[in-house]
């Protein structure tokens, strides 16, 4: 039985049978195992209804399980298929549940009796940012209804008919249990003999078949470089919770750690790779998923989480070589897995073909425990042995599900595959950089930019606009401090680079954002490249000039408010080093996906939320900036330790003069005048004041004070041409006289 059975009657009252089946008006009684339920339309019975995870055990990008129901006609077509329920973090990829409808839509009509997908394909594209999720989905549709019609002999004269029980004699053999009698230390080298070490290679030309199976051009012409024989990947596994193979592998210590996790009857295995090809990826780092990997046992699937993931330094058996990544996982306790049982790991590939475009492709290694490790249970039902040609095939590349789908996954990367991603990115990286190098023009040469005051205005408006339209909404760039967390957690667990290198745009901001903001302040990204932050400013500007009478703060509740955002950062920090899945789900209080990456196609309560925001914000300006931006708050932290200070300031500055604190969009000046840098976002309005020659009381009285000099040195020299004027005459009549004597 699957580990999620018996679904079916939650959801036929929730689905009405002409939702699912075009013309149907009742539902049977659920029945079968599988369980089942006719659709009739009157008398006539249409064909059968039934949910996904009744059928098989895949789970989901969130290890749990995706219930989608299904209705077959009775020659086989899908007359329709819909997503009842789901635990996945669709809203943290950041798609709107909609179009993953939309993909679901595009199975009704298809027969796989008669016209069956190449493995592992879909018939539509899998949507960017939901890779994983569709691929379940595409996955638990494709078996279920496969093993439905083989069931209840859908395609046949006696389509529907009541699942009938074999007759054909079935072998079995004892039920095995992992035994823990078995302490013996064993080396390295003697578990690979004895295969308790599970050792699986894989080419570069292996790799590449798999993608030229499924006959996609720009997949073969994307092939990986390399020599052929060159290792792509070496993949081992392992059941440590077996206490020689555990103690072998973990040392002592290891095994003791190991055993402080482990609940009675819960099992570990461990798993360890190397070559150019990381089995990790990075989906657990940003979303706590290791969503490269997945264990299939019978018709249960499941994915691990960080919450189940230990790291592990070096193998403590002897000979053991060093590898790039080793960890150990425990078996969800909500899995029907037996890790004495025969059970496969499959590993998801991919490979970039464009921006927007990937091509994926499965490979399935199985792994039994050997004899010696393993005892029969004597308390536990036998297990039926199925024998089939297909099975006694020698395998090593089993179950192959290439399929070549357009994708950018939010996760899976290799050390390999983002320098293809920056390669396909190539256009939008030149785009930013020289963004990001005008900027820094700007502030270099700041203080003779600021004094050409309309042509710096519209200057700064054209850069939010464009930050607001080409790095949010076109390239969706928006930092988050989702980010932040993940990098803290990365540090703390296995930090690699590549994991950061996947998104070209994101990593190229955060890089210059880290850099300028130890020159300068967290301005440089607060004031200029967050695309969230320029929509308030704008909003807020479209807002002034429809005369919307702006609110200012008193200064001291200003400042305590100012503070709500420190301490939403560090709730969030705290949470996440218990639970990084959990604080990504607080960290909605950024209205960033839904305004900037779904562009407030989301739920009605998520868009209400970022329009108050942005509302709030049209009588105070930046109103989230000031008051609750958990990442303007982790970047602002470094501010006091800038290298750089070229905000320039008078000694009258806040005594008498407070016309830039009153006109600071964030105030972030002080009445006394200081610039407070943890708040400031470099926006450079106080520099145009600075050298304003008609609203800077210093300047203007400085330019009083040199014109008053100037007239007076007029004054003198007009004199001095005054007196030259009348003893000239003088001087000549006098010479004229001296002449004549």
């Amino acid at each position: 039985m699957p580990a999620y059975a018996e679904r079916l009657p939650e959801f036929l009252g929730k689905v009405s049978p002409s939702e699912i089946f075009p013309n149907a008006d009742r539902y049977g009684e659920p029945e079968g195992k599988p369980m089942v339920a006719r659709v009739y339309k009157g008398d006539e019975q249409l064909g059968l209804v039934y949910i996904t995870t009744d059928v098989v055990g895949t789970r989901g990008y969130s290890s749990k399980p995706i219930d989608t129901m299904v209705a077959v006609a009775n020659d086989g077509t899908i007359a329709g298929a819909k997503l009842v329920a789901h635990n996945e973090p669709i809203v943290l990829i950041g798609i709107p549940q909609e179009r993953v409808d939309k993909f679901i839509n595009n199975y009704i009509g298809l027969n796989f009796l008669h016209n069956p997908l190449k493995p592992g394909s879909a018939p539509a594209d899998i949507i960017s940012g939901a890779t994983v999720t569709l691929m379940v989905i595409n996955d638990s549709i494709q078996r279920s209804v496969k093993a439905i019609a083989h069931d209840y002999k859908l395609g046949t004269d006696q389509a529907g008919a009541a699942k009938q029980a074999d007759d054909t004699p079935v072998q079995t053999r004892p039920r095995r249990m992992v035994d823990m009698q078995n302490q013996g230390i064993q080396s390295w080298n003697a578990l690979l003999e004895q295969k308790a070490v599970g050792k699986f290679h894989l080419t570069v030309d292996e790799v590449n078949k798999l993608f030229e199976q499924n006959g996609n051009a720009a997949a073969i012409e994307h092939a990986e470089k390399g020599p052929g024989d060159d290792t792509f990947i070496d993949m081992y596994v392992a059941v440590v919770s077996q206490p020689a193979i555990g103690k072998s592998l973990l040392g002592e210590a290891g095994w003791e750690n190991l055993q402080k996790r482990l609940k009675p009857g819960q099992q570990a295995v461990l798993i360890a790779g190397e070559g150019r090809y990381s089995w990790k990826g990075s989906g657990y780092v940003r979303g706590g998923i290791f969503d490269r990997i997945e264990m299939i046992q019978g018709d249960t699937t499941f994915r691990f989480t960080d919450a189940q993931h230990e790291r592990v330094v070096a193998l403590a058996a002897e000979g053991a070589p060093a590898f790039k990544e080793v960890s150990w996982f425990v078996i969800p306790e909500d899995v029907a897995f037996d890790a004495a049982e025969p059970w496969r790991v499959q590993l998801m590939i991919q490979r970039v073909l464009g921006v927007n475009e990937k091509a994926f492709a499965t490979v399935d290694f199985d792994y039994e425990l050997p004899q010696g490790y393993y005892a029969d249970n004597p308390d536990a039902e036998p297990v039926a042995v199925t024998v089939s040609a297909a099975d006694e095939e020698p395998k090593k590349l089993a179950n192959q599900t290439a399929g070549i789908v357009e994708a950018a996954t939010g996760g899976s990367e290799s050390g390999q595959l983002w320098k293809q991603v920056w390669q396909a990115k190539q256009g939008q990286i030149a785009v930013v950089g020289v963004a990001l190098t005008v900027l820094l023009l700007v502030f270099f040469f700041q203080d003779w930019i600021v004094r050409y005051e309309k042509w710096y205005d519209r200057f700064r408006l054209c850069f939010l606009t464009f930050t607001l339209f080409y790095i949010g909404w076109y390239a969706q760039a928006q930092l988050s401090v989702v980010n932040t967390l993940t990098l803290f957690s990365a540090v703390l667990t296995e930090f690699h680079w590549e994991f950061f290198l996947m998104d070209p745009l994101v990593f190229i901001l955060w890089l210059f954002t880290a850099t300028t903001m130890l020159l300068w302040n967290r301005g440089t990204f607060c004031g200029w490249l967050c695309p969230f932050g320029s929509l308030q400013e704008l909003t807020n500007r479209i807002a002034k000039k429809l005369g919307v009478k702006q609110i200012t703060v008193p200064h001291l509740l200003h400042t305590r408010l100012s503070a709500i955002k420190y301490v939403i950062f560090f709730g969030l920090l705290s949470l996440s080093l218990y639970d990084l899945g959990m604080a990504e789900h607080f960290a909605e209080i950024e209205p960033f996906k839904t305004a900037i990456i779904l562009k407030f196609a989301r739920d009605w309560w998520f868009v209400a939320f970022a329009v108050a925001l942005l509302s709030a914000g049209l009588f105070i300006e930046r109103f989230f900036c000031r008051y609750l931006c958990p990442l303007g708050a982790a970047i602002a932290i470094p501010a006091r330790f800038r290298i750089f200070d070229w905000l320039r300031r008078y000694k009258m500055c806040g005594n008498p003069c407070q016309i830039c604190t009153h006109e600071c969009p964030v105030q972030a000046i002080a009445p006394e005048g200081d610039i407070h840098p943890n708040e400031c976002i470099q926006c450079l309005h106080c520099q145009v004041m600075y050298h304003h020659d008609k609203r800077c009381p210093q300047v203007v009285a400085t330019n009083k004070k040199k014109q008053k000099q100037a007239a007076a040195k007029a004054d003198h020299e007009a004199q001095q041409a005054q007196v030259v004027h009348f003893v000239k005459p003088q001087q000549a009549a006098e010479s004229r006289i001296a002449v004549e004597k």
